[in-house]
């Protein structure tokens, strides 16, 4: 009974965990579809040269579109009517054909150094929705329609980190440098420089941050700490650490810069 209830556990998280990840959610999407009442299928000799039935589900073809030894001509025959069909029947093609495409952006997303700061659910979200927008635009009369949807999710998600990126220099150079000239310059009243800590509670005693505001500005800003580590302690997501902390500062930095015309 006991190793039945963590199985029911295990399976519960499992499936909570697909489902914050758009990927995961899509997959189940996809399963669901392959495996109902009446399963989905596609003919199997699209993507199979002796197959040892007519059609065959989806998720059967999508395995052998990935198996080394199908030719290259059954992949571009089955792409083309995987396209055609997301084209002119809609719902539920257009799920099986972004579908179709998981596998390989799973590798490619494994691949690619995303900064800790973007979550991979937007940056799976953001491949996605590339590749069902490609789906709508490539020609359909185009060879190799698989690359064309899977060029369109790799620039996409590289767009997305390299804005990330630019955001997150940005807003350190626009946030921390004030803080760091202030203590150069502030002798707060007893002729030595305040250092950034000191600073931080005059913020908080002037009302411009909280404490929590503060405390997490100077561990991570000044002692270099973890914010994912710091997300983790804090019950929130790293993207949401991220934001809070730049709200924080978008709050701090003006109260910074009265100080320095103060001196």
């Amino acid at each position: 009974m006991h190793h039945r209830h963590q199985a029911r556990r295990s399976a519960s998280a499992r499936s909570q965990s697909a489902l914050r990840s758009p990927l995961g959610e899509l997959e189940q999407s996809f399963l669901a579809l392959a495996h109902g009442a009446e399963p989905l299928t596609l003919p199997a000799h699209l993507v199979c040269d002796a197959p040892d039935r007519a059609a065959w589900p989806v998720d059967r073809v999508r395995t052998r579109l990935a198996h080394p030894s199908t030719r290259p001509e059954l992949r571009e025959q089955t792409w083309r009517e995987v396209v055609r069909r997301a084209r002119d029947l809609g719902d539920p093609w257009d799920v099986v054909a972004v579908a179709m495409t998981v596998p390989v952006l799973r590798r490619m997303l494994a691949r690619l150094a995303r900064p800790v700061h973007l979550e991979r659910a937007e940056v799976e979200q953001e491949a996605l929705t590339a590749v069902a927008t490609a789906l709508r635009m490539v020609d359909p009369g185009a060879e190799r329609l698989d690359r064309e949807l899977f060029s369109a999710a790799d620039r996409a998600v590289h767009r997305l980190v390299y804005a990330a990126r630019r955001r997150a220099t940005r807003e350190t150079g626009a946030h921390a440098a004030p803080l760091h000239r202030l203590c150069s310059t502030d002798h707060a009243g007893h002729g030595e420089p305040a250092d950034e800590v000191t600073v931080l509670a005059h913020a908080v005693q002037a009302r411009v941050v909280d404490v929590a505001d503060a405390r997490l500005i100077a561990r991570t800003r000044l002692n270099g700490e973890s914010m994912s580590l710091l997300a983790v302690e804090r019950g929130m997501s790293v993207r949401q650490l991220y934001r809070h902390r730049s709200a924080a500062e978008q709050n701090l930095a003006p109260y910074l810069q009265g100080r320095l015309k103060e001196l």
